[in-house]
């Protein structure tokens, strides 16, 4: 590469290999101040195997951008890099809100931003399209939050099940599924996070983006390739699920452990791969065009730097002095953002809750360690309460995080209820005037939910620092806020469950219900503080 310098520039500026050095330099800067953000990304790669691709994803990123190279030109118009200075501006101030939350996938998505934006301050605005692409790919590197990525695995592992399970007996095996149990008789198969098909996902859809972007063809088709890594997925998972349950039927549960099980799931990913390049053929032969399978996906030949294209000039950026400046203050700044701690309030431990309310009386019941492990959860109860003679009970269960980053946070019992079998026949939200949370109406979530003959009535909540909250992104949301104008996270989850008999109207549970919460709430003021709680630094 050619380089030139300019005229009228300072004499350290006028020298090329200066320039780059600057640029090397404010990208260093960049990196520094979302080091620690950065830090968890790659240690997500290294021990979620559904991210392990991720080491990949900035390499190809990279090798895009260098072999389009020569249609890069370096500018040295304030007007034309104001709008990148505008975008590294905007990433870096949601870095600071994601750094003062603790919410690294907000930090992670403000590096690719502010990464964009140096980008375009040093090639310019029209230069964008070409690096876009590659730019836009960087997002399949971030993992994403905690409490996505277990809602969307507890629905990939419904869907695989019930698929695998239609597979099954397709081949004449008899077999019932109990949510994600697939019952063969002798033999019972758990579908668990692992098999949700997850790890094919992530870079199926890595993959199949690449794919789109290199196909020749129509918009349309080229999303319709990238939107399309979610149905083979599915289904190719749900194949997987089905032959496991066949081998597992005629030979035992060997077939489903040890090596076999991963050359399997080896053999899947291959198999999606190819439906993916039978389908781009097939996008080929529906536009008229005659395609080798292994001419499919070709980088084009005019970025393959044979063209007489203009070899670019590092030219000295009238922004870059002013851009150096605030990569520096911002990577002082992240050191202090880093140092940033919840307040922690003072509370009860949920050990000393009592075990009389009112006429009910309780019995304490426990979560096994492998739960424990799952949830994260800082203190928890479960207490089984009835009211003497009467022949049905109500569990009431509540898990307390004292503080919700970096994945840690309350799981939805919508979530989880299918996964174990339980069917939601009603789900709806109900407020309760008379029954107040900080001087705030309780609102609640009710679902009715059935397996086989067993029908049982469950409301729940989220008490979140003085609010009841029935939606799990809304949850998010004031975790955000709350962190970043009190410094806390701490929250907790509220469940209440009561078995309906068969004669029984589901009204009656309501009542038996409602009765318990009025005794119930005012109880937990102690043990899930409120917004106005006593606070200690943690």
């Amino acid at each position: 590469m050619n380089l030139h310098s300019q005229d009228n520039l300072p004499v350290g500026l006028k020298n090329p290999i200066t320039l780059l050095i600057l640029w090397v330099f404010a990208l260093l800067l960049l990196s520094y101040t979302f080091k620690s953000s950065l830090e968890m990304m790659v240690t997500t790669w290294i021990n979620v195997e559904e991210y392990s691709h991720g080491f990949f994803i900035p390499v190809i990123s990279i090798y895009f951008l260098w072999i389009r190279r020569r249609e890069l030109t370096f500018i040295e118009s304030i007007k034309d890099a104001w709008p990148g200075f505008t975008l590294v501006i905007i990433g870096l101030l949601l870095g600071f809100l994601g750094g003062v939350t603790t919410l690294k996938t907000v930090e992670q998505y403000a590096f690719i931003i502010t990464l964009t934006g140096l980008f375009t301050i040093a090639f310019g605005w029209r230069s964008l399209r070409i690096g876009m692409v590659p730019l836009l790919f960087l997002i399949f590197m971030v993992p994403f939050p905690g409490f996505i990525l277990n809602n969307l695995s507890s629905k990939l592992q419904l869907i695989s099940s019930w698929l695998g399970v239609e597979f099954i007996r397709a081949c004449d095996i008899m077999v019932y599924l109990e949510g994600n149990v697939i019952d063969l008789g002798v033999y019972k198969l758990q579908v668990v996070d692992a098999c949700s098909g997850l790890r094919y996902l992530f870079p199926l859809a890595s993959l199949s983006f690449l794919c789109a972007y290199l196909f020749k063809g129509p918009f349309w088709q080229k999303a319709l390739i990238f939107l399309s890594s979610m149905p083979l997925t599915i289904f190719m998972n749900s194949f997987r699920i089905g032959v496991i349950g066949i081998l597992v039927d005629n030979w035992g549960t060997a077939m489903a452990e040890g090596f076999l099980h991963d050359f399997e799931g080896w053999v899947v990913f291959l198999l999606c791969m190819a439906l993916l390049f039978v389908e781009m053929w097939l996008f080929s032969r529906l536009s008229g065009k005659k395609v080798a399978f292994n001419e499919l996906v070709l980088i084009p030949s005019e970025w393959s730097g044979n063209t007489k294209l203009p070899n670019p000039e590092v030219k000295y950026n009238k922004l870059m002095v002013l851009l150096l400046l605030v990569l520096v203050s911002s990577a002082i700044a992240s050191n202090f953002i880093q140092e940033r701690e919840d307040i922690i309030p003072a509370r009860k431990v949920f050990l000393n809750f009592p075990l009389q309310l009112g006429e009910w009386l309780g019995r304490n019941d426990y979560l096994d360690q492998k739960y424990l492990d799952e949830l994260k959860l800082t203190d928890y109860t479960i207490i089984n309460y009835t009211q003497p003679g009467s022949g049905t009970g109500i569990n009431f269960y509540s898990a307390y995080y004292q503080a919700q980053r970096r994945g840690v946070a309350v799981h939805s019992p919508r979530a989880c209820m299918p996964g174990d079998g339980w069917q939601i026949t009603d789900f709806g939200q109900r407020a309760f005037p008379d029954i107040t949370v900080d001087g705030n109406p309780l609102e609640l979530n009710r679902a009715v939910i059935q397996k086989g003959e067993s029908k049982q009535l469950v409301y729940y909540w989220f008490q979140q620092r003085g609010r009841t909250i029935t939606n799990e992104y809304l949850v998010k949301w004031y975790l955000f806020y709350d962190a970043l104008t009190m410094s806390r996270t701490d929250g907790a989850l509220i469940r209440l469950v009561t078995s309906v008999g068969n004669t029984e109207a589901i009204e009656k549970a309501d009542q038996r219900l409602q009765t318990f919460m009025k005794q119930l709430v005012p109880e937990l003021h102690g043990y899930i503080p409120g917004k106005l709680a006593a606070k200690e630094t943690r």
